[in-house]
């Protein structure tokens, strides 16, 4: 077998030892850039899709429009949906999401988020191609790309709601492609615009200081882990319960008590947890035929894998949704440099199986996309119509410009861009100009009657009469 030459090109007589510096054919290489504009494409595919569906998973997409939306006009990012009047500074501290305001104030549409959440994803290609192409050489550089591009955290992170991580995945695989190179300046500096996605990434800031101590990187490293201290501190109880309406930091105190490090708190009693936890981080390292762990880098991963686990929100320990998004460059990184680490290695087993591994965890990519988002796209079906599309638009146009409306998930995506939104049973006094709402499975006279009913419980016996009734339910304020 042909002997794999792994490491990057040293240039030597540099102070404080030599500097990596990757052979100019390999920099060049245009198939980082070529899988980033592929996957862009699947992406997109993927999250519009799933939008013209109108099957909202969640409230979150609406809640980011709401936000960003008060970007665009130069007010507050003001998420009513979560609870009317919040400052979503109050909530999360993510004010990256501001960068977005110019794109959304041309195209004022909840699929603006969908697309930069998309550009995002796909960005991280880039450095995790080139760094495996650095490391392994092009052919196999590519296998890593395409790998990475598929990695189930991704897809359902994509296939999920917008979310506000979409900003750390790009960063974070940037700054770790610099602390593979050695370029230590240059990762440090690559933390900062990680400080603004959202406070717990503080923590993965405090990481990324631990790995430079643990190259060697003294001061530097003590540097961030000082600074990542005094970010966490500052957001959580100065920047955030500044903005929150009720002057906490609501999140720590739903984790278990609002302290600094409530999230480590409040272990579940039940018997089913652990398992649904190693479930979880067999397949996080698992992606990456845990070579990962052979890496000090994977000390990164540790801040966001050791709060989800900890957490008392089931949500948190499993494998939906956009949790494990941030953690699929760490890995890969990580993965990159343990297949560099084990060619030294004197277990011949490990070089051998560091040599074959890119191959197998490209298979196991492709062959998971069976189960994942990815496979919808070869379906023709995906394609057609979807029967709650129409019905959507129609029943938004019975929705005026500029009103107010309580919603349920059945339409809480569709209406930001056009009306003021709040949750059903939470608009904090406001009396809504309409009432949005998922149609019942029973639709006769009877549910007509018990839903103007509950409007009018709901609103200090406000009148409302049902204008739309067809997979979506409008009612509309009588004057």
């Amino acid at each position: 077998m042909q002997q794999l030459r792994i490491g990057p090109i040293t240039v030597p007589g540099q102070r404080g030892g030599s500097k990596p510096r990757p052979p100019r054919d390999i920099v060049a290489q245009p198939a980082p850039y070529l899988l980033a504009i592929a996957f862009f494409g699947i992406y997109t595919l993927i999250s519009v899709l799933r939008f013209r569906r109108v099957e909202n998973p969640s409230w979150d997409l609406a809640i980011f429009e709401q936000a960003v939306k008060g970007y665009a006009h130069f007010q507050a990012p003001i998420v009513d949906v979560r609870a009317p009047g919040m400052n979503q500074l109050g909530d999360h501290f993510s004010p990256i999401l501001a960068t977005l305001a110019p794109f959304y104030r041309v195209f004022p549409s909840p699929v603006t988020l969908l697309l930069a959440q998309a550009v995002l994803f796909a960005l991280a290609v880039i450095p995790v191609t080139r760094m495996a192409g650095r490391i392994l050489g092009p052919r196999r550089g590519v296998l890593v790309g395409i790998a990475y591009g598929l990695s189930w955290g991704v897809q359902r992170a994509v296939d999920f709601d917008f979310h506000e991580i979409a900003f750390a995945v790009p960063i974070l695989a940037f700054l770790l492609e610099k602390l593979l190179l050695r370029r230590w300046l240059a990762a440090a500096l690559w933390c900062l615009p990680l400080l603004l996605v959202k406070e717990d990434l503080a923590l993965t800031v405090g990481a990324v200081g631990i790995y430079l101590m643990l190259q060697r990187q003294w001061k530097l490293g003590a540097a961030v882990m000082a600074g990542s201290a005094v970010a966490m501190a500052l957001m959580v109880y100065v920047l955030i319960p500044g903005f929150n309406p009720h002057g906490v930091y609501e999140q720590g105190q739903a984790a278990g008590g609002g302290s600094l490090f409530g999230i480590f708190e409040g272990f579940p009693k039940d018997l089913v947890w652990p398992f649904v936890k190693v479930k979880t981080l067999l397949w996080v390292f698992g992606a990456v035929g845990f070579l990962a762990l052979r890496s000090p880098l994977a000390v990164v991963a540790a801040p966001t894998l050791v709060w989800r686990l900890l957490s008392d929100t089931p949500n948190h320990w499993g494998q939906d949704w956009h949790y494990s998004a941030v953690l699929m460059p760490m890995v890969f990184m990580a993965m990159l440099d343990g297949i560099r680490l084990a060619e030294g290695s004197p277990r011949p087993w490990l070089r051998l199986y560091a040599r074959d591994v890119v191959p197998g965890v490209a298979a196991a990519s492709l062959a998971l996309c069976a189960f994942l988002p990815a496979s919808r796209l070869i379906e023709p079906d995906e394609y057609k119509t979807p029967p709650r599309l129409p019905a959507a638009n129609a029943a938004l146009t019975y929705i005026a410009e500029g009103s107010t409306v309580e919603t349920d998930l059945g339409l809480i995506s569709q209406l930001p861009s056009r009306a003021k939104v709040y949750w059903i049973g939470a608009t904090g006094g406001v009396v809504p100009d309409y009432i949005a709402l998922d149609q019942p499975a029973r639709w006769d006279d009877k549910e007509r009657e018990a839903l103007v009913q509950a409007a009018a419980d709901r609103h200090n016996g406000t009148r409302y009469e049902v204008v739309f009734a067809h997979r979506f339910v409008i009612l509309e304020r009588v004057r």
